[in-house]
């Protein structure tokens, strides 16, 4: 009696079941199909021809005389933007805005200021009077010499009061600047260009990471804000580029040139407000955060940085034992 039961009770459970079942693979399969439909949109159309001189006139870049800020500087010029150039150094900010007005035929402004200092934003804002800003791209940046122990960084004080100025600082007043321009003509976009270390905690390159993080927070947050007034802020995650920064000579498929670069994440605005650029990046974003365990990405990420950091450090004595030069372990 006991058995009838329990086979009556599933033949009435079958139809319920079949249902359910059948809704869930319904899901997935949407869900995989908005997926890949997306990814499409993304990586294959693209939305290339949203940056244009429609924006406004003028481009600025910071950090635009090296890597991907000069790449971003050339691929803007290529399209039509008048160009302000921001960096340190005067000489080869005077190169490259010779190199664009004689390849693109864009007018060219430059200002030579050290973003590790804090008194320099007055001299920037007198520059970027009347001109009509249509981008910006928030690219300077510093990155450690080598991975190493929090503690144990060489002048750690103006070592960390430099990182958060370049870094962090720079982020904020260039967009204090350039953005009320912006929201007056309801329209603009704000790249900021962050790291893939930004996205979860890096040891041994914390500081970095973190304000890298800072740097993704404050674009997400701020483009929640502006989007309504016809305003992109976009946070871009690249993982490595093969730059003077990263010291990668040789580009491959996952470590590619900042041109390749630069134009793959160009055609993602628009499109993604937190864009990790380029897709063999876009792959690794999704595995390092989605489907490795955080906590294991952050050992290996330790792991790797202890190595490159014990080389270094090797290195560095051997250099300094050949020159006579006493070394002290750390």
């Amino acid at each position: 009696m006991n058995w009838m039961n329990v086979e009556e009770t599933l033949r009435r459970a079958e139809t319920p079941l079949f249902w359910v079942g059948a809704f869930t693979v319904a899901s997935l399969a949407l869900w995989l199909l908005y997926r890949l439909l997306s990814g499409f949109r993304i990586w294959v159309l693209g939305n290339g021809q949203l940056l244009s001189p429609k924006l406004g006139k003028w481009a600025v870049v910071t950090g635009a005389t090296d890597g991907i800020g000069k790449s971003y500087a050339e691929e803007l010029a290529r399209r039509g933007f008048a160009m302000m150039l921001i960096s340190r150094s005067q000489d080869k900010l005077d190169d490259v805005a010779r190199s664009l007005e004689d390849q693109y035929a864009v007018e060219t402004k430059t200002i030579a200021v050290d973003f590790g200092k804090s008194d320099i934003y007055q001299k920037i804002e007198a520059g970027l009077t009347g001109l009509e800003i249509g981008v910006l791209v928030n690219n300077v940046g510093v990155s450690y010499p080598y991975p190493e122990y929090f503690l144990h960084i060489p002048d750690l004080d103006n070592f960390v009061t430099n990182m958060i100025n370049v870094n962090v600082t720079s982020v904020v007043q260039m967009t204090r600047l350039v953005l009320p321009r912006m929201a007056e003509r309801s329209k603009g976009i704000v790249l900021n260009i962050s790291s893939a270390s930004g996205m979860y905690p890096v040891p041994l390159l914390t500081v970095y990471s973190a304000t890298k993080a800072f740097m993704d927070f404050f674009s997400r947050g701020l483009h929640e804000e502006y989007r309504r007034q016809g305003i992109i802020i976009q946070s871009v995650l690249p993982f490595f580029v093969a730059t003077k920064m990263t010291r990668i000579r040789k580009p491959t498929l996952d470590k590619p040139t900042p041109e390749r670069y630069v134009a793959a994440e160009l055609s993602t605005v628009g499109l993604q407000s937190q864009t990790n650029g380029y897709f063999p990046h876009a792959v690794m974003g999704w595995l390092t955060t989605k489907l490795v365990p955080n906590n294991l990405v952050i050992f290996f990420g330790a792991r790797m940085n202890r190595l490159q950091r014990t080389g270094y450090l090797q290195r560095r004595k051997l250099r300094e034992q050949k020159n006579g030069v006493g070394f002290k372990s750390e």
